[in-house]
């Protein structure tokens, strides 16, 4: 089986759970950009402690909560939270360079000891919270529009073939 095929069955697996569920798209949306809005700004770990709660606080879709927030998972984050980290660290206008955020989120990421991410700089920590912030305002109005736009056309595809 090629990439290409694991890549397109994994995509309509997720497609499928994102526009197939009962409820409004505006409700669909707003849990996936939940999810999204704690998978970019908070650690890995602690997502879900955040993203469910808040879903029935905001009166969002649990799902949507819950795999919002894997857009940072095993595999993602030793791409994004270096650049995450990189990112933030030139906003607060620090010095680190982008092999020394890969290496020390290395370190973190291999340990998975947040013990190892206290002990490391002060700007490490600030740069991971202010380019999360970034992504996070980027990314959470993205998913959401895109989400409910998916669940709308969706929506109106099978009411439209119901007739």
């Amino acid at each position: 089986m090629s990439i290409k095929s694991t890549i397109r069955r994994w995509w309509l697996k997720l497609y499928t759970k994102m526009v197939g569920e009962k409820a409004t798209p505006e409700y669909i949306a707003r849990g996936w950009a939940i999810g999204m809005f704690y998978g970019c700004l908070i650690p890995f770990g602690f997502q879900l402690m955040l993203s469910i709660p808040t879903s029935f606080a905001l009166k969002g879709s649990k799902i949507g909560a819950t795999l919002g927030t894997l857009i940072t998972n095993h595999f993602t984050i030793f791409i994004i939270y270096p650049v995450q980290c990189y990112v933030g660290n030139k906003i607060i206008g620090g010095s680190l360079s982008y092999a020394e955020v890969q290496n020390a989120m290395a370190a973190v990421l291999k340990n998975q000891d947040y013990s190892t991410l206290l002990a490391m700089s002060v700007d490490l920590i600030v740069s991971f919270f202010v380019g999360g912030a970034l992504f996070t305002v980027v990314m959470t109005p993205i998913t959401y529009f895109g989400v409910k736009a998916m669940v709308t056309a969706r929506q109106k595809r099978k009411k439209a073939s119901a007739k």
